[in-house]
Order: C-alpha cells, then sequence, then structure tokens
C-alpha cells in the first residue's frame, strides 16, 4: 500500500487496517513467513506516520484498539500510543509482557524497557 493510497483512507479505516495487520503480521512472523512480516511492519509505519500526520484526535482514534483481543494488536498500539499516552500504553506493554508467551511478549518487554530507559523512538 503506498503514501497516497493512505491519505484517501478515513481514520476509521486506518485504524481498521492497524488491528487487522498487526494481527496479520503476528500470523505472518509465527509461520516463518519474514518477508511477509516486514512487508506488514512497513504498511503499519506508513498508517502510523498518516495518523500522526493527522494530529493527535486521530492518532487517539488507536486507544480503543488496546482492548482488542488479539495481544498482537494490543501489543502494537500500545507501543505506537506511548507518545501521546504513555500511561495507558506502559499499561498494556506491561500486561503484555507479564505473560511469556513468545513474541508479543518479548515485543512489549523491549518497547518498556526501551521507553523507560529514555531510548524509545517513535516509528
Amino acid at each position: 500500500m503506498k503514501k497516497a493510497q493512505l491519505k484517501k483512507l478515513s481514520t476509521e479505516e486506518l485504524v481498521e487496517k492497524t488491528r487487522s495487520l498487526s494481527a496479520e503480521r503476528a500470523r505472518a512472523i509465527k509461520d516463518c513467513r519474514p518477508r511477509d512480516g516486514n512487508r506488514m511492519f512497513d504498511i503499519l509505519v506508513a498508517i502510523e506516520r498518516e495518523l500522526r500526520a493527522r494530529g493527535v484526535e486521530a492518532q487517539r482514534q488507536l486507544l480503543k484498539l488496546l482492548d482488542d483481543p488479539n495481544p498482537a494488536t494490543r501489543c502494537w498500539v500500545a507501543a505506537s500510543v506511548l507518545e501521546f499516552a504513555p500511561a495507558e500504553g506502559e499499561r498494556v506493554l506491561t500486561e503484555l509482557a507479564s505473560v511469556p508467551s513468545g513474541f508479543v511478549s518479548w515485543s512489549a518487554g523491549m518497547a518498556l524497557e526501551q521507553w523507560k530507559a529514555g531510548t524509545y523512538k517513535p516509528l
């Protein structure tokens, strides 16, 4: 998906794409399909940047995904919201990092560790 295509989508559509792609990316990683996972990562980063360009109100639409049933979606979004909703992002990352369940737990722990050390850089 190209930047020009993302600009045409509504904020709600971008949030929904974040939900579906973050879950799909985790499945690709689990299934040892790194090329697919990397492609989805690039799209997720582009979506995050588009939401940032639309302002904090557009970014805040991601907060509703912090309660998504998929832990990979919650992890992606929690790390994404740290810059404008740190308490909410930290809460979810802490929950996810406390469950030793592989990739999502590890990712949440790493993001949280970098955030607390002041070395976390938003995408």
